[in-house]
This record gives structure tokens, C-alpha cells and sequence, in this order.
């Protein structure tokens, strides 16, 4: 892996994203820093890539009435993730990893409730029924060890692990082996997998 062109800058906006500042944040509670971050997936329409709806859900501008989905699932819904890294290996931020990102909702990790407080939020633009780009892989490689070289990262988990039951994402096509490969991280940053 080449070095990485990502670098987070002390107020928490990594340097090589592109910035679209949602207003979809609040503080971390007390002394709170980003210990966990969690692979989604994300796509609109589901099963649909590209365009401009993913951001306008993250910045409050979305059309609702453009889409049947939105209308049924995404009216008036607040919600935001630290990053989205899109089909070509474009990396975008919406909330600076200093700041709580709306991404994880009812969440737990080994009993540790709210991961929101705790963690970031990593978007890849992909559904649960297909695989994912290699410019995406490499891209999160990148971005994993940035985000492990200023912050106390202890794990990585999926949306699916700390919401089961209710969330399935980054599904069966995310491939964990490659992301540890890539990053050469030791088992212990992958709780959730049993080799």
C-alpha cells in the first residue's frame, strides 16, 4: 500500500476529503473520543449509484417527493456519517471526527450502548447485493490508517455487528479480510470476525 494521501488535521477534517458540512452533529459527550469506527453502506435509490442524493440526505436537502423510497423512509429524517466513500474511491466528509455524526443510531458495542458517542462513521456507496469497488477498498485503507495515526482506535466493526437484528449493512459482499490485509492490522482491531 502506498502512503496515504489522507492526513487529519487537529479539528478533526481530514486533509484530501472533500467537505460538505452537514448540519447533522452535536458535541461528544464528556471526554468522549473516537475509539470505534463503523463500516456502512449507503446507496440512493437502494441498489442505485451516483448522484447527488447521499449528500442531499446528509446536508437536509433531499427531495422527498423525487423518489417513492424517500418519501416512505427518508421524510424529515436527521442523520449524517463522518465519511462516504464513493464508487471511484472519492472520499467525502460530512462532520468532523472531533464532532458526534448521526450514523449508528440504537447501537452497542459489547455492552457498551450509544456508539455514536464513541465512534466514526465510514459510508460506502454499495447495497448489501453486490460487491464493492477496489478503489473503495483502497481508499478505506488510506482513510483507517490516517484515522488510527491520531486517534485511540481499538476496533472496527459493521453497522450489522452493533445493530443486529436491526441493520445489515455493510453485508455479506464487504470483504474484512482485504480491508485487514490492506491496513495490516492485527486481529484484535476485528472483534466481530472469527478467522
Amino acid at each position: 500500500m502506498s502512503a496515504a494521501p489522507f492526513a487529519v488535521e487537529p479539528d478533526g477534517w481530514v486533509r484530501g476529503a472533500h467537505v460538505l458540512a452537514s448540519p447533522n452533529f452535536e458535541a461528544r459527550p464528556g471526554q468522549a473520543v473516537p475509539t470505534l469506527i463503523v463500516i456502512h453502506n449507503i446507496s440512493l435509490p437502494p441498489g442505485e449509484f451516483g448522484g447527488a442524493a447521499i449528500a442531499d440526505l446528509f446536508l437536509n436537502r433531499l427531495d422527498c417527493d423525487a423518489h417513492p423510497y424517500y418519501d416512505r423512509h427518508l421524510r424529515g429524517l436527521r442523520v449524517s456519517s463522518h465519511f462516504v466513500i464513493r464508487r471511484d474511491g472519492a472520499l467525502e466528509q460530512f462532520v468532523s471526527c472531533a464532532e458526534r455524526a448521526w450514523h449508528a443510531g440504537v447501537s452497542n458495542f459489547f455492552g457498551r450502548e450509544r456508539c455514536n458517542d464513541f465512534s466514526i462513521g465510514i459510508e460506502l456507496e454499495g447495497a448489501d447485493a453486490c460487491p464493492f469497488e477496489p478503489a473503495q477498498y483502497g481508499t478505506l485503507a488510506e482513510l483507517v490508517t490516517a484515522l488510527l495515526a491520531h486517534y485511540p482506535i481499538e476496533a472496527l466493526a459493521g453497522h450489522s455487528d452493533i445493530a443486529p437484528g436491526r441493520k445489515t449493512d455493510p453485508g455479506p459482499y464487504f470483504d474484512w479480510a482485504r480491508l485487514q490485509r490492506d491496513t495490516a492490522l492485527a486481529d484484535r482491531y476485528f472483534p466481530y470476525r472469527r478467522t
